[in-house]
């Protein structure tokens, strides 16, 4: 930190480790945040921020304006949900809901935002609007599409959005920003095969979908192996196989479901149309009814490569020389930030979790509170950076 930081009231490490214990001791998954963006709601009013709530049910947003006068407005995000998942750990703060976890650091996404709204709020030391924007439901509900289409853009009006993940085997202390691409789009299917059951000693007697799904599932990755271009990733995966019920049936209906995920928005199409053909090719040949539900869910997530510069250099100040990657390959996993930057031109960082931290959606995963007060001082800055001469970077 410069001198002009070190004069600023940065929140304790304890009073964040308060806030993060209390958010992962009572997690809320998608659109049931109502305990999280209260207590949200509270501490910002609290801080004489303007605070609007209910947004896409759950959502928070604290409008803070500058004491230097007019400027750009940005909006800096955290996700709040948690996941449907049985913690495993067993420290004072382990979840007390039962099925659900803070699986993924949100509680401490969360928390970092509280504590950079809480500074900015003490020392408004730059011209323009910071809108913080606390979303519901980031896992598989497109919490930030909800908000978009409950009006977040038109009544909170913004010209660049910036968010965080903490980042498991990335040391702690240590921070990665990608120029373009750096979350997979993410599109989910059901499908559903129908034959004809029959004995299982009399197989000519019936149509056997299980044979044709086992067949679908195996053909399937050459969809990505021979058709897709090798310098553009792409995923397909089949999560889910439900079929029969007993040894002595073939069954009649089989239900299979996946996802798939790419970076480029053509590819996304052309691979969902060879999928839609390989289906019907199957069941033309082994007589087969199919239903398929396919889902576009969120788009890729791409950095503004001119404010991701911008948003490196200031994680350079913070973190010191040399602890910021630019050269970790994109993620597969997928990120409904993603439909922010869509708007606006948006960034969106990764932020070391320690090299022995449990992976994202594990039952042992804890987010580590060492990271709290890098997080809280990285967002200061950038608004400080970001809104410093009225005017925010040429978006390329």
């Amino acid at each position: 930190m410069n001198h002009a930081d070190n004069d600023l009231n940065w929140p304790l490490q304890e009073t964040l480790q308060a806030w993060r214990h209390d958010f992962h001791r009572h997690p809320e998954t998608a659109f049931q945040e109502h305990r999280t963006s209260a207590r949200v709601a509270e501490l910002l009013k609290g801080w004489g921020l303007e605070v609007h709530t209910g947004l896409a049910g759950t959502g928070v947003v604290a409008v803070l304006r500058g004491a230097r006068g007019q400027g750009p407005s940005i909006g800096l995000r955290a996700d709040m949900d948690a996941l449907h998942v049985h913690e495993l750990n067993s420290c004072e703060h382990k979840s007390v809901n039962e099925g659900r976890m803070h699986a993924c650091g949100h509680d401490g996404h969360t928390t970092m935002l509280l504590g950079a709204a809480q500074t900015l709020a003490a020392h408004p030391d730059f011209a323009g609007v910071v809108h913080f924007i606390f979303q519901p439901a980031e896992e598989n509900e497109g919490g930030a599409r909800a908000m978009i289409e409950a009006g977040l853009f038109d009544r909170f009006p913004m010209q660049a959005v910036y968010s965080m993940h903490n980042w498991p085997g990335l040391p702690a202390g240590t921070a990665a920003v990608h120029d373009e691409a750096v979350m997979a789009a993410f599109d989910i299917f059901d499908l559903s095969l129908t034959g004809k059951g029959c004995h299982a000693a009399m197989p000519h007697l019936g149509k056997d979908a299980l044979l044709a799904a086992c067949q679908l599932v195996t053909h399937l990755p050459a969809l990505i192996a021979r058709e897709q271009e090798v310098h553009k990733p792409a995923v397909l995966s089949v999560t889910s196989f439900n079929a029969g019920d007993t040894y002595n049936v073939m069954p009649e209906v089989i239900k299979l479901r996946g996802t798939v995920r790419c970076f480029d928005m053509q590819q996304r199409a052309r691979i969902e149309q060879r999928f839609r053909d390989a289906i019907n090719a199957t069941c033309t040949l082994h007589g087969l009814h199919a239903e398929l539900d396919y889902r576009v869910s969120y788009p890729a997530t791409i950095n503004n490569p001119v404010h991701a510069q911008v948003c490196a250099d200031v994680l350079e100040q913070v973190l010191g020389q040399g602890h910021v990657r630019r050269d970790l390959k994109p993620s597969m996993a997928s990120e409904d930030f993603s439909f922010m930057a869509q708007a606006c031109p948006g960034v969106y960082i990764w932020l070391g979790n320690g090299e022995d931290s449990a992976s994202l959606h594990n039952p042992k995963y804890d987010f580590n509170d060492s990271v709290l007060p890098l997080g809280v001082q990285y967002l200061v800055k950038l608004v400080h950076v970001m809104l410093r001469d009225g005017k925010l970077p040429a978006s390329s």
